[in-house]
């Protein structure tokens, strides 16, 4: 196997294990304050993706390049969707007055 591809599995094997030990120790209270940061993460993950999509390397590179886009902007998207919703909650009504 490329030494690069490894060295590459190896950083994204080790991200999977770290990300989740990260993220199942924020208590709930931090929830939406994180999900506001990793939106500005998630796009600069879709410029990333949109380099690598746009880099005209192999048909593979093209492919993953442009999954990656895809998860990216679906996270973006729900990222915002989600934090909007959640701090809807802590708005107060102005119909009851």
């Amino acid at each position: 196997m490329n030494e690069v591809l490894m060295v590459s599995l190896y950083v994204f094997v080790l991200a999977i294990f770290v990300g989740f030990e990260v993220i199942t120790k924020v208590p709930p209270l931090l929830h939406t304050p994180l999900m506001s940061g990793s939106n500005a993460i998630s796009g600069i993950t879709i410029v990333g993706a949109l380099l690598s999509a746009g880099a005209g390397n192999a048909q593979l590179a093209k492919i993953l390049g442009l999954l990656a886009v895809i998860a990216a902007t679906i996270n973006v998207v729900g990222g915002f969707l989600v934090t909007d919703r959640m701090l809807e909650m802590f708005k107060k009504d102005k119909d009851k007055k």
